[in-house]
């Protein structure tokens, strides 16, 4: 029997996932320890963040505990996120019995296309997930206030990146009529959209003030000359904890060993990864595919070749 909150334990793991996928080059690893102990395959794929490096503690995440960090509204915003998507895309491949299509978003159809297909009701996923994420979130303390900001931004990165999707319909593909419905985005790409907004979080402070029901603390930036944080963006209010060195206490490995980018001026970058220390450079030989030829009709043929590649290190 489809279930009536469709997705939700699909979406918290789309979330997971994109913390280990979406942070390359970063000072901090949230991967399970096995995964990190784990030598990687020669010629395996370095780009995604898939490097040696360290494990966070739940507390510097988003587990019982945590400090109110940019990485901790990171957590939160990317797994209400991950629930809305995932509760959306479930309603659109018909998963469930209480939802389904939007048809409320569409409006006059554009030139030379129409409306069809089953645009995903964004809406719906997201006042799932509100209910869900911020569920815990009603106390009447600063944490609560953060955290259903930074749930409410991820929410609210959908929106933001849907999209219009077509096909083509006509002999041979002559795209005579095109129908178009509205889809979200990859996954990935809404965590390099949250990324960003880590990148750029606003930092707060606490302020205590007298309601009829209590004492009541709301957040305020802490400077008063950056922009005010909207709707979009992720705030925290505790610094991060030091991810350059081992640290018990956060469970961080440090960032020795962590593969780095030497012309990078950015947190990649070997200066900043390995916070002063300098770098080791050792070459790595990878088997990849080449010449590759297309032959009609139809399948590629390739050739193997060895290409030589300088990997560095953070001392």
């Amino acid at each position: 029997m489809p279930s009536p909150w469709p997705g939700v334990g699909r979406g918290g793991a789309s979330g997971e996932g994109t913390l280990a996928i979406n942070h390359p080059g970063r000072g901090w690893d949230p991967r399970p320890t096995d995964q990190l102990n784990r030598q990687e395959e020669p010629g395996g794929n370095r780009g995604q963040g898939h490097m040696k490096g360290i494990e966070c503690h739940p507390s510097a995440w988003g587990g019982e505990g945590a400090r109110a960090t940019r990485e901790s509204a990171f957590v939160h915003a990317i797994a209400s996120a991950g629930v809305a998507f995932a509760v959306t895309r479930s309603c659109a491949e018909g998963s469930a019995t209480i939802c389904g299509c939007d048809t409320r978003h569409k409006g006059p159809p554009g030139e030379g296309w129409k409306w069809g297909g089953c645009s995903e009701d964004v809406d719906f996923g997201s006042m799932v997930s509100r209910e869900f994420a911020d569920a815990r979130e009603n106390r009447p303390d600063a944490r609560s206030a953060m955290n259903r900001q930074n749930n409410e931004a991820g929410r609210t990165s959908l929106n933001d990146n849907m999209f219009l999707k077509c096909k083509c319909h006509g002999l041979s593909g002559s795209c005579e009529v095109k129908t178009c419905w509205w889809s979200q985005p990859d996954f990935r790409v809404i965590g390099d959209y949250m990324k960003d907004k880590y990148d750029s979080a606003s930092e707060m402070v606490v302020e205590k003030h007298k309601e009829s029901r209590g004492w009541v603390e709301t957040l305020r930036p802490k400077f008063t000359f950056f922009k005010l944080p909207t709707e979009r963006d992720l705030v925290y209010y505790e610094s991060s904890p030091n991810f350059c060195e081992p640290n018990l206490e956060t469970g961080s490995f440090g960032t020795r060993d962590r593969a780095c980018n030497l012309t990078s001026h950015g947190i990649d970058g070997c200066d900043l990864l390995c916070c002063g220390r300098g770098h080791n450079t050792r070459t790595e030989k990878r088997k990849e595919k080449c010449h590759c030829i297309f032959h009609w009709c139809c399948y590629v043929s390739c050739q193997e070749c060895v290409r030589v590649y300088d990997v560095h290190t953070c001392k």
